[in-house]
């Protein structure tokens, strides 16, 4: 089985990582290619709501929840989970973009605002691009503009071989 490609959009908190994200996706969408997103969240979430069948299976101690309607559905997993196991069970899609994830082994794609008053958020050898409102030291990575969805897509499918 051929694993699907990963590359994540890198940042810190208030760069701009989802607004991107939700310019990008589009872009992509019409190209034909066919997206997972995982989001990464640093602080304790709650997805589902207390008090409804799946919550209090949960709640009873399901190791692993799942609530489908036939349209949709949605995996809890009540318990650690390797990122890698996770990316494991994804499947028909051409392309898996993470959001959030600074540290781990895919290319990246750095966004970087000076305003923001933190450092690059990544060593710059692990960027396939650098997504910038400032002028920064890039090397031969590429580096583009916020407004640049449409290259930066270029950019994606020719790594990805679409």
């Amino acid at each position: 089985m051929q694993q699907i490609p990963v590359i994540s959009v890198a940042a810190y908190s208030g760069t701009g990582k989802t607004t991107f994200l939700e310019k990008l996706i589009p872009v992509l969408k019409a190209r034909g290619l066919r997206l997972c997103v995982m989001k990464h969240d640093a602080h304790d979430f709650q997805v589902d709501r207390e008090g409804k069948d799946s919550w209090r299976l949960t709640k009873a101690g399901a190791d692993v929840t799942l609530l489908t309607n036939g349209q949709r559905a949605v995996l809890f997993e009540n318990r650690p989970v390797d990122t890698e196991a996770l990316l494991g069970k994804i499947s028909d899609v051409d392309l898996i973009l993470t959001e959030g994830y600074k540290h781990g082994p895919w290319k990246k794609i750095a966004l970087y605002r000076a305003a923001v008053g933190k450092p690059f958020p990544c060593p710059l050898e692990e960027c396939l691009a650098v997504v910038t409102d400032t002028p920064v030291d890039h090397g031969a990575v590429p580096c583009f503009d916020f407004c640049e969805i449409e290259a930066v897509a270029d950019l994606i499918e020719k790594e990805i071989g679409k």
